[in-house]
């Protein structure tokens, strides 16, 4: 098993059609303990029960640095260790600038990149006392076209400072034993489209698509699995992509 008693952390985790939930479910496959995170704490649990007894979920606004720590810590008393951080948690809008407001700016850059910020700050110290660990960041193929289907220009600059984040510290981190990358993804079915983009605005993004379909998100957890588990040992600082072709650079 790719993940055999590793301990994953995994934000924005407890919907059940999301790339959260769908790498929640590999990762178990391949025998880890994961611990789910999510702004609902029943969801969490709950979700969690799913996957069985072993496995944990904590209500967490990945916004809020002290409880990143603080969940952290827990589950380091609890389980031992942390081995993989999943920074999955994020917001999605498609609005142009001027029909955007500066709330609308705020929950979409302040979910994907301070919550990436803080909870990469609340593993690290973990990861670094243990000299080993893998962190994978879900940026998107909007940051890489400026834009895309769902994303407007404050949710491409999210992700594009996923991205840029990634690798800086996956070049500050390599020679203490941590890995960072990230995946951009193209267009998922997750029930975050839905109400954002009807079956005829999808069958329009999949003819688009060399591949000639949406990612399902367990196309998106098998590539997270990758970038987790040793087999990519000697990979840090890449930007995934994972589009069906719908971006080639």
């Amino acid at each position: 098993m790719l993940l055999a008693d590793k301990v994953a952390v995994i934000t924005g985790a407890a919907s059940l059609r999301g790339i959260g939930w769908a790498t929640a479910q590999r990762f178990v496959e391949e025998g880890a303990r994961v611990v789910l995170l999510d702004l609902d704490a029943d969801l969490a649990s709950s979700a969690a029960a799913k996957l069985g007894d072993s496995h944990l979920g904590y209500q967490c606004d990945v916004r809020d640095a002290e409880r990143c720590i603080q969940v952290v810590n827990d589950v380091v008393a609890r389980l031992g260790k942390v081995d993989v951080l999943i920074n999955n948690a994020g917001v999605s809008q498609a609005k142009r600038l001027l029909d955007s407001s500066a709330d609308d700016y705020d929950i979409v850059m302040d979910v994907s990149m301070r919550g990436t910020y803080n909870m990469t700050r609340a593993v690290v110290p973990h990861l670094r006392a243990r000299q080993t660990g893998t962190i994978v960041c879900v940026g998107s193929i909007a940051a890489q076209r400026g834009g895309g289907v769902l994303g407007g220009p404050h949710y491409a600059a999210a992700k594009g400072g996923v991205h840029a984040f990634s690798k800086a510290i996956a070049r500050e981190l390599a020679p203490e034993g941590i890995r960072v990358n990230a995946v951009a993804p193209g267009l998922v079915d997750t029930e975050l489209i839905v109400g954002k983009i009807d079956e005829a605005g999808k069958g329009m993004v999949a003819a688009s698509t060399p591949m000639g379909r949406l990612a399902t998100p367990r196309d998106i957890a098998n590539s997270i699995l990758f970038l987790a588990s040793d087999l990519s040992s000697y990979v840090t600082g890449v930007i995934l992509d994972v589009n069906g072709g719908h971006h080639i650079h």
